[in-house]
């Protein structure tokens, strides 16, 4: 009989127990765990208090200065886009432009900015804020200019011309819709590097976005190389190649993305986006028109 009772209690116990670990599972489900899987980007950058953000080294759109510190009119625009989302520490890091995407990707980085032009190929890898700058072309050639070059259709119409363009940029699929051939194409990971193969004689010319290229051939050997004057802004299909920059964000982080827009509308429509504008030689041409963000992605 006593073997019988202790069987049953035995059993109760186990039951009991069953019981108690169903409850604390049900707890840690209702909030008693871990819940930081759950908490969005944007969340979680309120409570760290701190945004780590990507940025291509292409002045003036983005840089470091000689002191370390990341800036650039792409980066001055999201650092006080996240200064109204109470986010006041914005920890910059320059890196190549073809690699800030799949940096993103990997989380590295919670948002890149550098003025990148929105485009269907890229709207299928991240998701673009909406439209901060919009800006043209420039072109760089050997001093003098010695193959009389004056548009990107200029290259195309001399196959002996050879141009350097930044790994990853727009403009290689520019200079290919206009019909310049690939072996007229060499490709260099930074801005300096494309204005050395113009100063060295190695390619006639280099071509970027304009406020880039001024900056460039400013710093650059001025009886080695100059900028194309005049220049003819290039068109494909009777449409101009107008860039419209903004900053990136992974698909996922919608809350993060929609926050931005937010403050960032607010900084266009007070006209303190120009004040940050001028301060790095852009102005009222700059500003964004009646293109979206989705006309962009769309094609």
């Amino acid at each position: 009989m006593k073997k019988w009772l202790a069987i049953a209690v035995a059993g109760l116990l186990m039951i009991l127990s069953a019981c108690g670990s169903g409850n604390e599972s049900a707890n840690n489900e209702e909030g008693g765990g871990d819940s930081s899987e759950e908490m969005s980007t944007l969340d979680r950058l309120k409570e760290e208090g701190v945004v780590k953000l990507g940025v291509a080294n292409e002045k003036p759109y983005g840089y470091k200065t000689s002191d370390g510190e990341v800036t650039g009119v792409a980066p001055e625009i999201t650092k006080a886009v996240f200064k109204e989302l109470g986010i006041e520490t914005v920890e910059g890091e320059v890196t190549e432009f073809g690699s800030l995407i799949p940096a993103l990707q990997a989380e590295r980085f919670d948002v890149i900015t550098a003025g990148m032009d929105i485009r269907p190929e890229r709207c299928a890898e991240a998701a673009f804020g909406d439209v901060e700058i919009r800006y043209g072309e420039g072109m760089a050639v050997q001093k003098g200019n010695p193959k009389n070059l004056h548009s990107y259709e200029d290259i195309a119409a001399n196959p002996d011309v050879k141009v350097s363009i930044m790994a990853g940029a727009n403009q290689h699929e520019f200079l290919k819709e206009l019909g310049v051939k690939d072996n007229q194409i060499e490709t260099a990971d930074s801005i300096s590097s494309n204005i050395a193969a113009v100063s060295s004689g190695r390619v006639d010319a280099t071509v970027m976005t304009e406020a880039t290229l001024r900056e460039a051939v400013a710093s650059a050997d001025q009886d080695k190389v100059e900028e194309a004057k005049p220049f003819t802004q290039p068109e494909i299909n009777g449409e101009s190649v107008m860039s419209y920059g903004a900053a990136v964000f992974r698909k996922e982080d919608n809350d993060l993305r929609e926050a931005y827009n937010a403050e960032l509308k607010k900084l266009i429509e007070s006209g303190k986006i120009l004040e940050i504008y001028e301060e790095f030689g852009f102005g009222e041409d700059n500003l964004p028109d009646d293109v979206t963000t989705e006309d962009r992605c769309a094609g």
